[in-house]
């Protein structure tokens, strides 16, 4: 086997993964296809658009930040950054979200001041929603959601929430977390 033999054989396999590299699939588009990452609050089935989730992990070790609402759970260090973690349940109904298998930490952009860290209670994954979908969609009728949610979605028999995490970020309660 020559020196040049290995070398052709990485070289092919770094051609092929530029080919299927990671994010290209979110990339194709298709007109009215709204592509969206789904997770549960509560009893709340919410999906926020793909583009506004930067990414998902397990709950982290949080250091408490004293003086700060009761739903800023801490701050996590997530690969040399502090991260704020909300706990969206308590934030958005007052209830605590309980920490378990299924629980999840959605890493959202807050604009210029860096990343959020939101403590779901289990994230179910990609879905898309197609323009008849998305003309059939309803108003959201729970106050504590209604600035929040733009539509509500039927996916199969499920109720589906179009959750803006923008909106949430740049919400004036959200960003005072000082107690």
């Amino acid at each position: 086997m020559s020196v040049e033999m290995p070398f052709a054989i990485l070289a092919e396999y770094e051609r092929l993964s530029l080919v299927h590299q990671a994010g290209a699939p979110e990339q194709i588009e298709a007109p009215g296809l709204w592509r969206g990452i789904a997770f549960r609050v509560g009893a709340r089935r919410l999906a926020s658009s793909i583009g506004e989730v930067n990414e998902i992990m397990v709950p982290q070790v949080l250091t408490p930040v004293p003086g700060t609402q009761p739903w800023l759970l801490g701050v996590a260090n997530v690969r040399g950054n502090l991260v704020p973690v909300v706990d969206l349940g308590l934030f958005l109904f007052g209830s605590a979200t309980l920490i378990g298998e299924r629980t999840r930490v959605l890493l959202v952009r807050q604009g210029n001041s860096g990343s959020v860290g939101l403590l779901v209670d289990e994230v179910s994954g990609q879905r898309s929603l197609t323009l008849e979908m998305q003309s059939d969609a309803e108003g959201e009728d729970d106050p504590r959601l209604q600035r929040f949610v733009e539509r509500n979605v039927r996916i199969e028999a499920q109720r589906l929430g179009v959750f803006s995490m923008l909106r949430l970020t740049r919400a004036a309660d959200f960003q005072q977390a000082a107690a």
